[in-house]
């Protein structure tokens, strides 16, 4: 017998077989088990992901000869007869090159004839959306409503080449990309029974590089077969395929999140010396970045098979990187991966990458200005606590006393009053002090109210506004760039003036009747009594412990 590779020797016979497709084999098992048979059926996936075997195996439950049964002997005639493709009752069809009006014309003259041995004649058409739209629109109403005898099964990896009217018709899976560790531990498995030493580094690293295809990983193991024999390393993986080990790209990222351009740089030139697959050097970047930032938002994530002497160093370093820098990250390499695809410096555009990613971690976003404003209003506020503390201290009696020879001389006294007074000096976000007017030596304290400001004055669109007396502010609460503006701010705005023309002027002198001047009212006396217990007055008095003398 001749040899087979192992993509053929252990291709799956049954349902069970079938590893990473559950939700499509559960939902054929249960679809045979209540006799719910679809004509048609779509199959979508990636390569090596288990469509032709799949419908292959739904071939064999639905003609064996106990059939449609889901348990079924792989081992008899007709199954055998599916599984290498010479059946009468399951006719494979390559779409790609039987993709005519033509074909299909035939294929609608065939499907009339009845089965030879099983209960359905099945047609399986490969890579289906190939077929021409002609070939389409012809096959259109035999698979609306096929013969009961007649079933259809496509695969395809493009369906979005497939018209939706086709598409309409069927019942579609969509095959996922097979886990890591499932190819693995498959490809484990196919080395035990072929008596290969198949290192578990090795296997995982054939499975990475597979992305998610089976038949890919066997055939890339058949293929370390023939060049190392029966003892595989993980070093001999990389050094066939070009692939990358865990500890460079690990390496790698943990100098773009240390901001060590030149060993990040070091390790690019030394893989591209050595011949290495670039691209696959940032795809596994980007995983190992993409891991970081999973488990960085869901602490119980996976660490994406990379072992735990690697991951730890990893994790650690990631914690001094916020998560939005980590995405941004994955970002930059990400646009740069799509620069290298069509360039042919891909070290330039890699280089450039790695460049970005490290400068990145530096730059001021506008996260970080929020950060520091909230980190600034923390301690804002507890420079605020400790000088209200110091300033109690300092405006207690007896300091004040001490430090601001401020004194009241009787009338008859010689004692001379210095003219100016010191001004104390408080902190930026203490109470605002209105500073006490000069005393007068051996005077008394008269104090005249200030005429308020007469009708004519004031403008028409205000009202008369009272200033409220200032409330002291606490220490909790801070006084912002607005705050302080709008405390700043005149009670009263002035309105802005109107410029006119002196025709203008003119014109309305004469038109304006003359009206007789009327006296401006006298100012209103307030009573002294009043006046004293004005709030201002009285903080004035206590923060300088004066006293007031009245004649």
């Amino acid at each position: 017998m001749s040899y087979q590779v192992f993509a053929r020797k252990y291709r799956p016979e049954t349902f069970n077989d079938v590893l990473g497709q559950d939700h499509v084999i559960q939902t054929l098992r249960n679809a045979i088990e209540q006799n719910r048979l679809a004509h048609a059926y779509l199959f979508v996936g990636p390569r090596g992901t288990g469509k032709t075997t799949t419908a292959r195996i739904l071939a064999k439950a639905l003609n064996c000869p106990d059939g449609p049964s889901a348990e079924f002997d792989p081992n008899n005639t007709i199954c055998r007869e599916i599984a290498n493709g010479t059946s009468l009752d399951v006719i494979e069809i390559d779409g790609a090159s039987n993709n005519g009006v033509d074909h299909i014309r035939e294929l609608r003259e065939n499907v009339q004839y009845t089965p030879t041995h099983g209960k359905f004649k099945i047609y399986y058409i490969d890579e289906v959306h190939m077929l021409s739209t002609s070939a389409f629109n012809a096959l259109l109403k035999t698979l609306e409503e096929p013969p009961a005898h007649v079933k259809f099964i496509f695969a395809t990896t493009e369906p979005n080449k497939i018209l939706p009217t086709i598409i309409s018709r069927c019942q579609r899976f969509d095959l996922r990309p097979i886990r890591t560790q499932t190819i693995a531990e498959q490809l484990t498995y196919i080395a035990n029974n072929e008596n290969v030493a198949l290192d578990s580094a090795a296997a995982w690293a054939i499975a990475k590089g597979a992305d998610g295809g089976m038949r890919d990983a066997q055939s890339m193991l058949d293929q370390l077969v023939a060049f190392c024999g029966s003892d595989i390393k993980e070093k001999d993986v990389l050094n066939v395929f070009g692939f990358t080990s865990r500890e460079t790209v690990a390496a790698l990222t943990q100098s773009i999140l240390e901001r060590n351009s030149s060993g990040a740089l070091a390790i690019l030139n030394e893989q591209a010396s050595a011949g290495k697959e670039l691209s696959q050097l940032l795809d596994d970047t980007i995983s190992c970045l993409r891991a970081l930032l999973v488990t960085k938002v869901d602490p119980s994530a996976s660490n994406d098979g990379i072992p735990r002497n690697l991951w730890d160093p990893l994790s650690l370093a990631s914690k001094s990187v916020p998560t939005d820098r980590l995405l941004h990250l994955v970002d930059i390499f990400a646009n740069t991966e799509a620069r290298m695809k069509w360039a042919n410096n891909k070290k330039l555009h890699f280089e450039i990458g790695i460049i970005k990613a490290i400068h990145s971690l530096s730059d001021a976003r506008i996260s970080d200005v929020i950060a520091a404003l909230a980190g600034a209003g923390t301690l804002e506020l507890n420079q605020i606590q400790s000088i209200d503390s110091a300033q109690t201290k300092t405006h207690s009696p007896a300091a004040t006393k001490a430090e601001i020879p401020l004194t009241t001389a009787a009338p008859n006294s010689n004692t001379e009053i210095p003219n100016e007074l010191p001004e104390p000096v408080l902190p930026q976000s203490e109470e605002i002090v209105t500073p006490m007017p000069e005393p007068v030596a051996e005077q008394p304290v008269v104090v005249e109210e200030p005429a308020p400001p007469t009708l004519a004055q004031q403008p028409d669109s205000q009202e008369h506004f009272t200033p409220e007396p200032l409330k002291k502010r606490t220490a909790n609460e801070t006084i912002s760039g607005l705050d302080a503006f709008i405390e700043s701010a005149p009670e009263v705005s002035e309105a802005p003036p109107i410029l006119e023309s002196d025709a203008d002027l003119a014109a309305k002198q004469k038109a304006a009747p003359k009206k007789e001047e009327e006296p401006e009212p006298e100012p209103a006396k307030i009573d002294d009594d009043e006046f004293y217990k004005d709030p201002l007055i009285q903080n004035a008095l206590k923060i300088f412990s004066a006293t007031l003398k009245t004649a």
